[in-house]
C-alpha cells in the first residue's frame, strides 16, 4: 500500500508540474498578445499587468514543494481554464470578430477579476504554509546587457517573493534588490513602475523581523537618493514608518531611515509631513554615542528648522541646550553636525544666537580651534564658519571670543599651521578685522600685522589678496599705522611688490590702498619718498593708475612743504 501511495503522490506531482508549465507557457503567450491588441487598450494593459503578476507567482511556485497537492492542483486547473478563456477573447479582439463592444468589455472585466482571484489564491496557499521553498530562493540576475523584458521579469519575480515568500525569501529578495539597484538604476525604474512594489517596501518597515526591516530601510534610503523618485516614496506613505523605525529600530535600521529622511526633507514640501508624524520630537532616541546616527538626526532637524514654525517649536521644547551639549562631544561627526544645525537655527534670529552664546555654545566651538586639540582641518573649518554665522559682528561677541582665546588660536595657526589651516586662519583674521574698530585695535596689539605682511609674498593669489585686504582694513586705525611704519622693512616690501614688471605680485589695488592709508602719517610719507622702490609707484602713476597718482601727489605736496619750511626757517 505504501508503494502505491508514493506512486500516486509522484503522479500527482508530475501532473501539477505539467499544469504549472502549461499555465506559464499560456501566460507568456498572452502577455505578448495583450501588448499587440489595438482595441480596448486600457483593459488589455490592465490584464497584461495582472498576467505578469500571476506569472511571477507561478514562477515562484517552481522553486517550491507542495504539502497539499489537491489544493494546488485545483487552483492550477482553474488558472489554466481562465487563461484559455482569456486567449479566446484576445483572439477575437485581434481579429475584430467579437459580436459587440459592451459584451466584450464585460467579458474582459470578468477575466480580469478571475486573474485577481488567482493571484490571491496562490498567495493564500503560501500563507497557509502549503508551499515550502526549495534551495533556489531568487532567480539568477540578468547579465549586464540584459533586455528590458529580462529586467522586468527579474523584478516581477522579486515582487512575487515579497508577496508570497517566507521570511527568508523576503529577506533574500530585498538583499538582491538592494544590490542590483546600486549597480543598474534600470531595475529601480522598472520596480517603481509596478503598482505594489513600493507599497511592500513601506509595509516591511513595520515588520518585527529586524533583518527585513533593515533591508527595507536600506532600499528606501537608496531610492531617496534619486531626486525623481522621492515623490514616489512620499506618496506611498513612507514617512510614518520611517519615524517608527527611528523610535524603535536597530541602530543600522535607524541610520538607513535617517538617511532617507535627510534626503526626503531636502524638499521643503515634505518637511511638514515629517513634523506631522512626530519627526521633530524624535531626537532623544538616536543613541548619543553613535556619531553617525546623531549626525544624521541633526541633518534631518537642520532641514526641518528651515520652516519658521518648526524652528520655534524646537526652541520652545528646549532643544538648544541639548544641541549645545552635543558641541562638547569629542566625536568629530557629532561636533560638525551640531555646529551645522545650530548655525542653521541661528540664521536671521538674534534671540536664538543669544541663547546659543549664553548656553556656552561659542566657548564649545572655539575649543575646536585650540591648537592643543587634535581636531581635523574639516572640523576647524566648520567651527570657524559656525563662529562667523552665530557671532556675526557684535561687540559683545568679540569680547567673548577674545576671552575664550579665539585670537590667540588664529594667530598661532597663521604662524605655525599647515597650509590648509593657515588659509582658514587667514580668513578668520580677515573676518575679525571687519567686525569693528575695536577688533582692529586688538589685532594690532596682538601682533597680527607682521605675520600678515609675510603672506603678501605667498605663491597663492587668494592668500595674497586676503592678507592684503586684512592689512588694508587694519591700517585704517591710526595706532596700527604707527606700528606698521615703525618696522622699516614693511613700507619697502609694499613698494617692491608694486613693480609693474613683476607678474607674481600681490593685488596692486589693495597694496595701493594700504599705502594711501599710510600717507596720512608723516613718517610713512618720508619712508616712501626715501625708498629705493619709489619708482614703482611713479611708473604706475605714469600709467594713469588713480591711487598711484594720488600717492605721488601727496608725496610732492609733502616735499614742497619741506622746502618751504626750510626756506622760512633760513
Amino acid at each position: 500500500m505504501g508503494e502505491v501511495k508514493k506512486s500516486t503522490t509522484r503522479d500527482q506531482s508530475s501532473a501539477e508540474e505539467t499544469k504549472l508549465h502549461q499555465a506559464i507557457v499560456l501566460i507568456s503567450s498572452l502577455i505578448s498578445l495583450s501588448n499587440s491588441i489595438k482595441v480596448f487598450p486600457t483593459k488589455w494593459q490592465s490584464i497584461g499587468n495582472k498576467l505578469e503578476a500571476l506569472l511571477s507567482n507561478l514562477t515562484a511556485i517552481e522553486n517550491c514543494q507542495s504539502t497539499d497537492n489537491f489544493s494546488l492542483s485545483i487552483t492550477l486547473e482553474t488558472i489554466v481554464a481562465t487563461l484559455k478563456s482569456c486567449g479566446e477573447l484576445g483572439k477575437q479582439c485581434s481579429e475584430l470578430s467579437y459580436s459587440g463592444k459592451l459584451l466584450m468589455q464585460s467579458d474582459l472585466d470578468i477575466v480580469s477579476a478571475k486573474i485577481d482571484a488567482h493571484i490571491k489564491s496562490i498567495s493564500d496557499i503560501y500563507a497557509m504554509g502549503l508551499l515550502t521553498q526549495n534551495n533556489a530562493i531568487v532567480v539568477s540576475r540578468p547579465c549586464v546587457s540584459a533586455s528590458s523584458d529580462d529586467i522586468k521579469f527579474y523584478i516581477v519575480d522579486l515582487l512575487s517573493r515579497f508577496k508570497i515568500g517566507s521570511t527568508d525569501m523576503k529577506k533574500q529578495a530585498l538583499v538582491a534588490f538592494n544590490e542590483v539597484i546600486q549597480e543598474d538604476d534600470r531595475y529601480l525604474k522598472v520596480a517603481l513602475e509596478l503598482d505594489s512594489f513600493v507599497t511592500f517596501l513601506v509595509n516591511f518597515l513595520d515588520l518585527k523581523d529586524g533583518e527585513i526591516q533593515e533591508e527595507a530601510a536600506k532600499a528606501a534610503s537608496l531610492i531617496a537618493g534619486f531626486e525623481s523618485y522621492k515623490s514616489v516614496l512620499i506618496g506611498a506613505g513612507i514617512i510614518a514608518p520611517l519615524i517608527r523605525v527611528l523610535e524603535s529600530g536597530s541602530d543600522q535600521s535607524k541610520k538607513f531611515a535617517a538617511r532617507c529622511l535627510v534626503k526626503a526633507t531636502e524638499n521643503s514640501d515634505n518637511v511638514w509631513s515629517v513634523s506631522a508624524h512626530g519627526g521633530v520630537t524624535v531626537r532623544g532616541n538616536t543613541g548619543e554615542h553613535d556619531g553617525e546616527l546623531v549626525g544624521l538626526a541633526c541633518g534631518v532637524l537642520k532641514n526641518l528648522v528651515g520652516v519658521e514654525e518648526i524652528r520655534r517649536f524646537v526652541v520652545e521644547e528646549g532643544a538648544i541646550l541639548e544641541f549645545v551639549n552635543l558641541l562638547r562631544s569629542k566625536n568629530e561627526v557629532i561636533k560638525i553636525c551640531s555646529v551645522d544645525l545650530l548655525q542653521a537655527m541661528a540664521y536671521g534670529d538674534e534671540s536664538i544666537r543669544d541663547m546659543i552664546i549664553q548656553g556656552g555654545g561659542i566657548r564649545a566651538i572655539v575649543r575646536a580651534l585650540d591648537p592643543r586639540s587634535s581636531f581635523s582641518t574639516k572640523t576647524r573649518k566648520v567651527a570657524f564658519r559656525g563662529i562667523v554665522n552665530i557671532c556675526c559682528s557684535s561687540e559683545k561677541s568679540l569680547t567673548l571670543l577674545i576671552n575664550y582665546g579665539f585670537m590667540d588660536h588664529i594667530l598661532y595657526f597663521l604662524r605655525y599651521g599647515e597650509v590648509p589651516v593657515q588659509e582658514l586662519a587667514l580668513k578668520a583674521a580677515f573676518w575679525l578685522s571687519e567686525t569693528s574698530e575695536e577688533g582692529k585695535k586688538v589685532m594690532g596689539e596682538a601682533g597680527f600685522m607682521p605675520v600678515l605682511v609675510k603672506f603678501l609674498d605667498s605663491n597663492s593669489l587668494e592668500i595674497r589678496e586676503v592678507a592684503a585686504e586684512t592689512l588694508s582694513s587694519m591700517i585704517i586705525v591710526p595706532r596700527n599705522r604707527k606700528r606698521f611704519v615703525q618696522n622699516d622693512q614693511n613700507v619697502g616690501l609694499l613698494l617692491q611688490m608694486l613693480d609693474p614688471m613683476e607678474v607674481n605680485t600681490g593685488n596692486k589695488r589693495l597694496l595701493l590702498s594700504i599705502l594711501m592709508s599710510l600717507t596720512r602719517s608723516n613718517s610713512a610719507r618720508k619712508k616712501i619718498a626715501n625708498s629705493g622702490y619709489l619708482k614703482n609707484i611713479e611708473k604706475l602713476a605714469e600709467a594713469e593708475v588713480s591711487d598711484a597718482k594720488k600717492i605721488v601727489k601727496k608725496l610732492s605736496s609733502n616735499r614742497l612743504r619741506s622746502i618751504l619750511g626750510g626756506f622760512w626757517q633760513s
